[in-house]
C-alpha cells in the first residue's frame, strides 16, 4: 500500500465516524466576533490615520522652524587684514 493510499484510507475511516454536535449559538458566536474584528480593526485604522496626521503636522513645524533649504551661514569669519 502506497503512502497516497494510506492518506486515503486514513480520511474515509474519518468520515465515516459520526460527525460532532454543532452549538446552537455558533452563527450568534461568529456574528459577535466578527463584529468586535471589524471594530478593532477600525480603531486601529483610525489611530495609524491620527498618528500619521500627527507626524506631518510635527514635520511641517519642524521644517518651518529649522528651514533645512536654507544655506547654513559659514562657521568660520574673513580673516582680518590691517589692523
Amino acid at each position: 500500500m502506497t503512502r497516497h493510499e494510506q492518506k486515503e484510507d486514513e480520511v474515509r475511516r474519518m468520515l465515516e465516524t459520526p460527525h460532532p454536535q454543532v452549538p446552537g449559538d455558533l452563527a450568534a458566536r461568529a456574528v459577535e466576533r466578527g463584529t468586535r474584528l471589524l471594530r478593532r480593526d477600525r480603531a486601529v485604522r483610525r489611530a495609524l490615520w491620527a498618528l500619521l496626521a500627527a507626524a506631518v503636522v510635527a514635520f511641517v513645524v519642524w521644517a518651518s522652524v529649522v528651514r533645512p533649504w536654507e544655506v547654513p551661514p559659514a562657521g568660520t569669519t574673513p580673516p582680518l587684514e590691517g589692523w
